[in-house]
């Protein structure tokens, strides 16, 4: 059985063909993740299985229909007012709709309305009658601990949608998908803009439960601890294997391995068939030179040598039949990042630094050097200052108190996430052409080198993709010959292939960095010292990314916020608002007043469970 399965899909778009001969299925409590290259077609294919978009060949079944799938897209519109609590609780009309029929009326209870008090009770009271049949309750506590465990505290649950960043939106489509219960889960980069921590729940939320999903993503971190079927998506079809994305590159390079074997061996049987035809022809043509109307032995020597020639031939036409391709690369970056030479104990050092804006202190008291060789990982939640740091050690900010100080042979490659760095109005080769002594001929050699070939490279910067303009970005920082980068999540729009070629180049790159990103491939591969910054402040771990991991997960089981505390109050607050309304209206107001006293200190703890 099957919650979808679609066969020989084939889309086409502007002319040409996206994909064909695309398979796809996903079994009941099976998840399933989506990769390939940028640009290949992967969020039309989950559009296709939606039904959004009909294709041009193959066929869609779904045993579960679309009204109850859950659907993570990338690009959103959301409502202009509503706030993201409502947002995530609208994800389940019918008890959306009571959960306001039931506040409503609360608040009614509270104002001096012209309508008298006894009608105002009765209407609370069916209110409450109805929103505790549908399991209301059991559902708001449900509601609320989702939205905690996603970052979205109650700050945050009372703004605009509108207002939010790109990683609280997706962080609220995701609460307001678990809060949907559907049946199956189709998600288009699900882990976008999330940080550690919201990303290890997800892997667990996901993981543990029961329902099936297909989502795109480039995370393989998470590809490898959440997916038990990777699929690629190709121009020329599909390709599936059991297991994360680590497994399916092991079986992947198993079968070019193999494929490059089996083509050698049928190349070199061919050259011996070829030569074999070679030589029976030429032992036949002087045979049967020599041999004349009068010697029939020779004669039939010259014939027998044809034979053979022609039994090779056909062994040759069988061969041909039968022949494997040779396997080929996709066209892939080649970087390779230099350094200028630099002598010295410190690169930088930061001491006692502050910054905020306005009335908010971001960082404060920060302290820490960059020492040749360091591959410093910054990491942090969301909004906790990671990029205004970075400035601040490029020059572009000015701290507050406290000073950088730089190297003064020092020379600074800042890769910055959202790619301002870039004139959107140049074309991409002109942007290499202001470079100095820079040649038409080199540049073209050197953006080819970067997949910009042809007339691709007369672009303007503005009308890229942003995996296009990452790329961009990194022929700049290919020409900076910076012994210190400062990348700001340099690979987040890049597709698995170009982050595997940019980790690649990092890691032989010479000099010294400072990396903020949330690829924990990236991380765990580069990363010989970690900064976390929390609260502010900033501590430091020496041993590397894996042992950061585990001094934070082992501090984390230590001091924790107190999870009974919470189910505690969680279930007392359901006991009191699922109990008989009290006649006495003395009574009835010291309800009121516990339900609110728990219910802010219910808020007060979700507060206080920070994100690493």
């Amino acid at each position: 059985m099957f919650v979808v399965k679609a066969a020989g899909l084939k889309v086409e778009a502007g002319g040409r063909i996206l994909f064909e001969d695309g398979d796809i299925q996903v079994r009941p409590g099976e998840k399933v993740a989506l990769i390939g290259a940028n640009g290949v077609g992967k969020t039309t294919l989950l559009k296709v299985l939606a039904g959004v978009i009909t294709p041009d060949g193959g066929t869609v079944n779904r045993s579960v229909s679309v009204d109850r799938w859950g659907i993570l897209n990338q690009q959103e519109t959301f409502p202009s007012s509503i706030t993201a609590g409502d947002y995530v609780r609208s994800g389940h009309p019918r008890l959306f709709r009571l959960y306001r029929e039931l506040r409503q009326a609360e608040r009614s209870l509270e104002q001096d309305a012209g309508e008298k008090l006894e009608a105002r009770i009765a209407r609370y009271g069916a209110c409450q009658e109805a929103y505790q049949n549908a399991g209301g309750y059991e559902w708001e506590v449900e509601v609320l601990r989702t939205m905690k465990h996603l970052g979205l505290t109650p700050g945050v649950s009372d703004t605009s949608m509108e207002q939010l960043s790109g990683g609280q939106k997706t962080r609220a489509q995701l609460a307001q998908l678990m809060v949907k219960r559907p049946e199956f889960l189709l998600l288009d980069e699900p882990t976008n803009h999330l940080d550690r921590s919201t990303l290890e729940w997800l892997e667990t939320w996901l993981s543990g439960w029961n329902g099936a999903a297909l989502f795109v993503s480039h995370d393989r971190w998470f590809i490898d601890r959440v997916a038990d079927v990777t699929v690629e998506l190709s121009k020329t079809g599909t390709r599936a294997i059991r297991g994360g994305y680590s497994r399916f590159t092991e079986h992947r390079d198993q079968e070019r391995k193999a494929q490059e074997a089996l083509w050698r061996k049928q190349e070199q049987e061919k050259k011996k068939l070829e030569e074999s035809i070679r030589r029976y022809q030429t032992w036949f043509h002087r045979a049967h030179a020599a041999a004349g109307e009068r010697n029939p032995f020779l004669k039939k020597k010259a014939q027998k040598n044809q034979t053979r020639s022609k039994a090779k031939e056909e062994a040759l036409r069988r061969l041909e039949e039968n022949r494997v391709e040779r396997p080929r690369e996709n066209p892939r970056v080649q970087v390779r990042l230099n350094a200028a030479p630099i002598e010295g104990r410190h690169l930088l050092t930061v001491t006692d630094l502050a910054f905020g804006y306005g009335e908010k202190a971001l960082l404060d008291g920060i302290d820490f050097d960059i020492r040749p060789g360091d591959r410093l990982a910054l990491t942090g939640a969301n909004g906790s200052g990671k990029t205004t740091l970075l400035k601040l050690l490029t020059g572009e900010l000015h701290s507050q108190r406290g000073e950088v100080r730089r190297h003064p042979e020092l020379r600074i490659g800042y890769f910055a996430q959202e790619l301002e760095i870039l004139d959107p109005q140049e074309t991409i080769l002109d942007s290499l052409l202001r470079l100095p002594g820079m040649t038409r001929t080199e540049a073209r050699n050197i953006l080819a080198s970067f997949l910009f070939r042809a007339d691709s490279v007369f672009q303007r910067i503005g009308s890229l993709s942003m995996g296009e303009r990452c790329r961009v970005a990194f022929v700049r920082l290919y020409f900076s010959r910076a012994n210190l980068l400062i990348l700001d999540e340099p690979t987040n729009y890049l597709d698995i292939p170009t982050r595997e070629r940019i980790e690649e180049a990092l890691a032989h790159y010479p000099g010294s960095m400072v990396l903020v990103s949330h690829d924990r491939f990236l991380l765990s591969l580069i990363a010989n010292r970690v900064a976390s910054l929390e609260n502010g402040r900033l501590a430091l771990f020496e041993e590397g990314y894996h042992a950061y991991l585990e001094r934070k997960r082992q501090a984390t089981a230590r001091s924790h916020t107190d999870p009974d505390r919470i189910r505690m109050l969680e279930l007392r607050l359901t006991q009191l608002m699922g109990a008989e309304e009290p006649e006495d209206e003395g009574v009835r107001q010291q309800l009121m007043a516990e339900i609110r006293k728990i219910r802010s200190e219910l808020d007060q703890w979700k507060g206080r469970g920070k994100e690493e």
